[in-house]
Formats: C-alpha cells, sequence, structure tokens
C-alpha cells in the first residue's frame, strides 16, 4: 500500500471518530484544549490498536471476526445513543438544573472509540492478507483519527452553544445513526 492509499484509508476511518466528536465537543460546557486532546488521544489510541488486533484474528479466523463485529459496533453506538437522548430528556425535565459538564469520563470515551473503531478491525482482517507493514498502517489510522477527534471536540465547542439544550439529543441521535448506517454498509 503506498502512501496515498494509507492515508486516503485513515481518513475515511478517522470519519466516524470525527463525528462522534463533535456531538460530544457540542454536549460539553467550552471544552478545553486538553480536553480535546485527551479525547483525541484516547479514540487515536484504540483506533490505531484496532487494526491491529484485527491483522492478527484475520490471521486467524477472519470469517468469524468478519461476521458480528458491524452487530458489536451497531449495539455499542445504540446503547451509548439511547443513553445521551435519556439524559437529554432528562435533563429537559428537570428545567437544566443539571450541572454542566466539563469533561466526559474515560469509560465513555474508551467505549464510544471501541465503537466506532470495529471498522478499523475490520480493515485490518483483510489487510493480514496483503503484504503490507501493519504497525506503520496502524499508527497511521491512529495519528489521523486522533487529530480528526481532536478537531472535532473543537469544532463542536463551537456548534453546542449554537443549538442549545438540543446538542445532547442531537448527538445521541447521530451516534444512534452511525450504528445504522455500518448495519446498512453490511448488508
Amino acid at each position: 500500500m503506498n502512501l496515498y492509499t494509507t492515508l486516503a484509508l485513515s481518513l475515511a476511518l478517522s470519519m466516524d471518530a470525527f463525528a462522534v466528536s463533535v456531538c460530544k465537543g457540542a454536549t460539553l460546557f467550552n471544552p478545553s484544549l486538553r480536553e480535546a486532546i485527551r479525547t483525541g488521544l484516547i479514540f487515536g489510541v484504540i483506533e490505531a490498536i484496532t487494526p491491529i488486533i484485527g491483522w492478527c484474528l484475520g490471521l486467524l479466523a477472519s470469517q468469524y471476526v468478519i461476521k458480528w463485529n458491524h452487530w458489536i459496533a451497531f449495539g455499542l453506538l445504540f446503547i451509548l445513543g439511547s443513553q445521551m437522548i435519556y439524559q437529554s430528556y432528562h435533563r429537559a425535565k428537570n428545567n437544566n438544573k443539571s450541572p454542566l459538564i466539563h469533561y466526559h469520563n474515560s469509560f465513555t470515551l474508551i467505549t464510544t472509540a471501541i465503537a466506532t473503531s470495529l471498522d478499523a478491525m475490520a480493515i485490518g482482517v483483510s489487510l493480514a492478507f496483503l503484504q503490507i507493514n501493519i504497525i506503520h498502517t496502524a499508527m497511521t489510522i491512529g495519528l489521523m483519527t486522533m487529530i480528526m477527534a481532536t478537531l472535532g471536540i473543537l469544532l463542536g465547542r463551537y456548534i453546542g452553544p449554537l443549538l442549545g439544550k438540543t446538542a445532547e439529543m442531537m448527538g445521541g441521535v447521530t451516534l444512534i445513526m452511525i450504528g445504522f448506517s455500518i448495519i446498512y454498509q453490511h448488508i
């Protein structure tokens, strides 16, 4: 795989993380650069690890991984999206008396990053059958995802005030739509 192909693959795989990060940034109260970089690092590291896992699994049993990865991603994104919608509804019901959040907890970010990176695992499975340097490719994917997720949080910082109270609900709906998109692509 040449450099341009690797960069195009990396950009394509980072788009889910970017979309989710924009939504996450929109739900935070004035997210800092530190929070954006933290989110980018979590998403980037996980996105770099998953193609390596997929590559190893591809060497062992590719047909089993490919059969189920999209359902796992859908389930995680659906649960996280539903949770965001519920929290939005709960805050609206309580007249938005909940405290403003300045950061997302690590568990939520890691779970979201895993859900959006399962497509990278599937790519890793297919890369196992090519003669490529998986470490180089995975690092490029991780770096691109880190950059895109960091930019997503920073962009969400400006979109959040425009959306107001509906930002969290829209973020939840977006996660669910990404989940359905993953299922649609695999049908």
